[in-house]
């Protein structure tokens, strides 16, 4: 394996300050009653950041709104009992060495994890979840105020309670993520529009919002993907022009770095270049990105039964990008559910002594 010293090199950027690279990605865990994380879920980080992560970015955590959540063991970031206990997490995390930033959630329309669970009623932009797919009601201009004020007061609770930074989950056909996309956004007022650039808008007003109450110093990371949980293959930019009207007034409303995700980190955003979407929306932005998507895995993506198996990438590519600096941290997803100790043992050369990774893992907070 290339030398990995490029992952374990410090970061920094404003007031982020990080001992490496090495990013755990956000991955809900179901295991927080209620709403409110456990003692369980507090050790359950703790592991990762003695392990050697340099940032836990958490699991996606409800808004104050009532449909943001899609499941009664998702965790909240308001409420007394919920907050209390984030506190604890952050403080956990802090004694093993890493930073922590919660993944601010809305699902918008997005089915709930547990069909028989009685779900709220969804609000979505235009009430779509796919093609064809009605579900939710679409949002008054009063709901949509409301949420972006919700995602402002989660985001000054985690300043206040010690995080390093908040990420906005843009990604994957959740709420910020349905206003982007033209098949779930189907507004005729200021909110939608036929191109990406006009339906930005939420997410800029939002990403402004959170900014005024953080300050300028705070950072603020942005989750995005071209794929959808209801549709692999859709795409909110389908070249780097439109990549960049997309992200463009993102970053000039206050996001400071772009997580970008895809199904495989290797694999190239646009024909006549082998740069992946972290290296894309770097290079139109000029903003520090982290790339995300199988790193360090093998075997099926998500569901086996409906997908083809993948082979992982072998670390050397990563590590070249990285080197080139095509992005500049990197996300770790399934491999650090199975072994918390990934980066400890990457960073030792010891990769015969990495746990694979288990689907059954996903059952236990291990």
């Amino acid at each position: 394996m290339a030398d990995c010293q490029p992952l374990f090199e410090t970061f920094s950027h404003g007031q982020l300050n990080l001992r490496n690279r090495i990013v755990m990605a956000p991955m809900t865990r179901y295991a927080s009653p209620q709403g409110v994380p456990t003692a369980e879920v507090c050790d359950y980080y703790r592991r990762r950041a003695i392990g050697g992560v340099g940032l836990v970015i958490t699991e996606g955590v409800g808004i104050n709104r009532r449909s943001a959540s899609r499941d009664p063991n998702v965790p909240n970031f308001f409420g007394r009992r919920a907050l209390q206990n984030w506190r604890k997490v952050v403080a956990a995390v802090h004694s093993g060495g890493a930073e922590i930033a919660p993944q601010l959630w809305h699902v918008g329309a997005s089915p709930p994890n547990d069909p028989n669970w009685e779900e709220p009623e969804r609000e979505s932009p235009s009430g779509f979840f796919g093609k064809g797919v009605e579900r939710g009601q679409p949002m008054t201009s009063h709901a949509i105020a409301g949420t972006i004020e919700a995602y402002a007061a989660a985001a000054s609770e985690a300043k206040r309670m010690g995080c390093a930074a908040v990420e906005l989950h843009g990604a994957h056909g959740y709420l910020i993520d349905q206003f982007f996309w033209e098949i779930t956004n189907r507004r005729s007022d200021a909110y939608g529009g036929i191109s990406i650039a006009e339906r930005t808008r939420f997410a800029v007003e939002t990403v402004r919002a959170i900014r005024h109450v953080v300050g300028k110093d705070f950072p603020i990371i942005f989750r995005l993907s071209q794929w959808k949980i209801s549709d692999y293959a859709a795409r909110n930019a389908r070249t780097p022009k439109e990549l960049e009207q997309w992200l463009q007034p993102l970053a000039d409303a206050g996001v400071d770095i772009f997580h970008c995700s895809q199904r495989r980190f290797w694999e190239p955003e646009f024909e006549g270049s082998s740069l992946n979407l972290a290296g894309w929306a770097k290079k139109v932005t000029g903003c520090p990105t982290i790339t995300v998507g199988s790193v360090g895995l093998s075997g099926a993506f998500l569901d086996p039964d409906t997908l083809p198996e993948i082979s992982a990438a072998p670390l050397d590519e990563l590590l070249t990008r990285l080197d080139r600096k095509e992005f500049d941290l990197v996300a770790i997803g399934r491999a650090l559910i199975s072994d918390p100790q990934w980066a400890r043992k990457i960073e030792a050369g010891e990769v015969d002594r990495l746990r694979p990774y288990n689907a059954a893992d996903l059952k236990r907070l291990y």
